[in-house]
């Protein structure tokens, strides 16, 4: 009798701050959890003072099953990148319209994933130019490289010459370098940051049209996008 009371009060469960009993999760689901908190450290420090039991203790987890389900820090790192590199992309996706309120509704679902997921965000830039050779530099590379595809998609551009591609690419590495410095210091208000950036890419594609015919079409459609706007009414000259 004596021992089973002494049982069934152990399998109580223990009042005031005990430790809540680990939950029970999906393999997807522990993934995303471990993943989110290797996200949130390693935007706050460099990989390599980031260890897995830092990892298993943001994530309430223990160190065995952060290995059990990535093998490795690096692994681990690489996942986590990936991670958000792809919750970057689904905001992305051309949602239909005029090209240039495409590019504007575009950046503004871009810095929507940057407030919200600041952390996945930060880590996402900052783990690329110290690791710009191997995995982490591939999963960099290839959000520039989407990045630069969905541009051109929403500017109906199939194949973008020379000018066009240095111009677009330089444009990324300029909203990726506001979005970081907005998120440091939030001293511009957003609205005005995206405006400015808009604005940046039609000058950029200004001073381009200069040195490429086909980029200065492109900006044309851009920037008025046909008779009927209200642009085209306005411009001097435009009647003729």
């Amino acid at each position: 009798m004596g021992s089973t009371s002494g049982a069934a009060e152990r399998a109580k469960p223990a009042a005031g701050g005990a430790r809540p009993a680990r939950r029970r999760l999906t393999v997807d689901r522990r993934r995303e959890e471990l993943m989110a908190a290797a996200l949130e450290l390693f935007s706050r420090r460099d990989a390599e003072y980031v260890s897995i039991d830092d990892v298993a203790s943001a994530a309430g987890a223990s160190r065995a099953l952060v290995y059990h389900y990535f093998g490795g820090k690096q692994e681990l790192y690489v996942a986590a990148l990936k991670s958000a590199a792809a919750q970057l992309e689904a905001r992305l996706r051309p949602q239909g319209g005029h090209p240039l309120d495409e590019l504007t509704g575009g950046l503004t679902r871009y810095f929507d994933f940057v407030e919200e997921h600041a952390t996945g965000f930060a880590a996402l830039l900052k783990g690329g130019p110290a690791n710009s050779s191997g995995e982490i530099g591939e999963v960099v590379d290839a959000v520039r490289h989407r990045l630069l595809k969905l541009i051109m998609k929403q500017m109906r551009v199939e194949e973008p010459g020379p000018v066009l591609r240095v111009t677009l690419r330089s444009w990324i590495a300029s909203v990726e370098t506001a979005g970081l410095d907005w998120l440091e210091r939030r001293d511009i208000e957003r609205p005005v940051l995206e405006r400015m950036l808009i604005g940046q890419m039609v000058a950029l594609l200004g001073v381009a049209a200069e040195h490429d015919s086909q980029v200065g079409e492109l900006l044309d459609n851009l920037v008025r996008g046909g008779a009927s706007r209200p642009a085209d009414r306005e411009r001097p000259g435009a009647d003729g």
